[in-house]
């Protein structure tokens, strides 16, 4: 995994479109390798051997996900987690600076569709391990995913960094004070009510503020677990791996200033009020609805 982490890093760390469309589709295969289930298919007889590559495709198309105490014991996905958690082999850390090179890059629809692969790449990354969250607790990694959010980019950006938004606040409070932090509400906000939005984007703009009004609670890897939030029934070396992250994410004070980054949804709702007059409508759809149900904002 070590080889194929490093070639996927060097081509994304490339100027060259071609490379980081390459180093892309190298980062998703690896993923998809963990999610999905090894199928059992039948063999290809020797008359159909020059359509292998239509073969393939069929096979790959059929492979299930795994379920996700399964994919707590699986080989791959340990060996993946345990790379995830030094700095050398964080492939967030490495996705995340490529997108912010592409930002700089002239905008195309080329580039578009490498932005859209890196994010979607990330949500991926973010929801594989959740420590990894940890890097947009950064203003230099918050203001990637923000300078998304800009009226300039196309929908499908907008909506893609939307979603990678969501699961980098998941469970992680002191990432959503970051995102308050740098006007965040106000980048959300002022492209929610913009007249050249699209539809959907509004939709799922709508979709975040109720996110974001969730109550907030710190979370702990054995609380994840039983609330159905994070692995099922985990190996006590990812757990481990979990709680060597949240260490480092806290202060010395055993958790206290984890503690201190909750704000309540009154709070929320009392700041997202400065930039929205109808916040008390969502909150009381919020509480009415529960859309979220068992997710730990």
């Amino acid at each position: 995994m070590e080889a194929l982490l490093s070639l996927a890093f060097d081509n994304i760390a490339s100027k060259d479109t071609q490379k980081i469309r390459k180093g892309m589709r190298q980062i998703e295969g690896m993923l998809a390798q963990i999610c999905l289930s090894n199928g059992k298919s039948k063999p290809s007889t020797p008359q159909h051997r020059r359509n292998a590559s239509a073969i393939n495709l069929g096979e790959q198309q059929a492979q299930s996900p795994k379920k996700l105490g399964a994919l707590a014991e699986d080989p791959a996905f340990r060996e993946f987690f345990r790379l995830q958690e030094g700095f050398e082999w964080n492939v967030s850390t490495r996705v995340a600076d490529c997108l912010e090179r592409l930002l700089g890059m002239t905008s195309n629809g080329q580039n578009d569709l490498l932005i859209l692969s890196a994010l979607s790449n990330l949500q991926g990354l973010l929801l594989l391990h959740p420590p990894s969250r940890t890097i947009f607790g950064r203003e230099i990694y918050m203001n990637i995913l923000l300078d998304l959010l800009d009226p300039y980019n196309c929908p499908a950006i907008q909506s893609s960094a939307l979603l990678v938004l969501v699961t980098a606040l998941l469970a992680t409070p002191q990432n959503t004070r970051t995102f308050e932090s740098m006007d965040g509400l106000l980048t959300v906000t002022s492209l929610f009510k913009d007249e050249e939005t699209t539809q959907n984007v509004k939709l799922k703009l709508l979709e975040f503020l109720y996110f974001y009004l969730m109550p907030e609670a710190p979370t702990s890897p054995a609380s994840a677990s039983n609330s159905g939030v994070g692995l099922q029934r985990s190996p006590s070396k990812l757990a481990s791996a979990f709680d060597r992250r949240s260490s480092v994410a806290s202060s010395d004070d055993g958790g206290g200033a984890a503690r201190k980054d909750i704000r309540t949804q009154e709070d929320k709702q009392h700041m997202l009020a400065k930039y929205l007059s109808n916040v008390e409508a969502l909150v009381q759809d919020l509480q009415e609805t529960a859309p979220f149900t068992n997710v730990a904002c």
